[in-house]
């Protein structure tokens, strides 16, 4: 490929024409640059097409900066969260109405996520029949201004997935924690979950090695159970047990 062929990313396209990455975005949804469409919602953008797509535009008039709309005083909707394009390296929701901008999880944050999810689903299987285990990225809307990517969501067969966004309220939702998103998950998604009336919420730390669970008892959250070291099992789901230093190994 020669070097002007190359594709770059949103935000490796707004650092190299001094521009933010919304501005980039903006143009994209209104298709006045070129771009290459990857997957849902993931684009790549060749500069020099871009800039030649620029030059025309600077001609009728000039490019606009954008503000992004969680900057400003408008509440974002599932729609408005829709729209902007996939950012690799980063995931967005949007709570409260605010686009929430986090950096993509660990290798050890998958495996843990990934090893609960087969011992969530195993169980379910046989407790629940139809009922599903869903892992991120999938969206949840909580409601008109919320729209989350639990790690991990339990749907029971009686409220089971209909619509995309998911509108169901799980049974279960699981949050693995990352450097960045502690407060987020402990406290503006507790909030929210509990608000919702999500029954089960379970916090994991892959790093501190340990998992809290919380129930949902006169509309307010309760830990029922914390574990890091030994099994962990919980009163509300019988038979459901796993060993935590297992969960939580690291490859040697």
């Amino acid at each position: 490929m020669n070097a002007g062929d190359e594709l770059i990313t949103a935000q490796e396209l707004a650092d190299s024409l001094s521009l933010s990455v919304d501005t980039i975005w903006r143009y994209t949804r209104e298709k006045k640059i070129p771009c290459v469409e990857i997957s849902n919602r993931q684009y790549r953008y060749n500069k020099q097409k871009v800039l030649k797509s620029l030059s025309k535009e600077t001609n009728q008039t000039p490019v606009r900066e954008e503000t992004a709309p969680f900057r400003g005083g408008k509440k974002l909707t599932y729609s408005d969260y829709a729209i902007i394009p996939e950012e690799p390296g980063f995931q967005h929701e949007v709570i409260d109405g605010i686009l929430v901008r986090d950096s993509s999880p660990s290798f050890q944050h998958q495996r843990v996520s990934r090893r609960l999810q087969r011992i969530l689903e195993d169980y379910f299987h046989e407790m629940d029949p139809k009922g599903e285990v869903f892992n991120a990225p999938l969206d949840l809307s909580l409601e008109v201004h919320t729209v989350v990517q639990p790690d991990l969501m339990y749907l029971p067969g009686s409220r089971p997935a209909r619509h995309d966004p998911i509108d169901s309220v799980p049974e279960l939702i699981v949050e693995v924690l990352s450097p960045s998103s502690g407060r987020i998950d402990r406290v503006l998604k507790l909030n929210h979950y509990q608000s919702s009336g999500v029954p089960h919420y379970w916090i994991l730390d892959p790093e501190g090695a340990f998992i809290e669970a919380y129930e949902l008892r006169d509309g307010l959250y309760v830990s029922i159970a914390r574990a890091c070291e030994g099994t962990f099992s919980h009163p509300s789901f019988p038979d459901l047990s796993f060993n935590i230093d297992e969960l939580f190994s690291k490859p040697d």
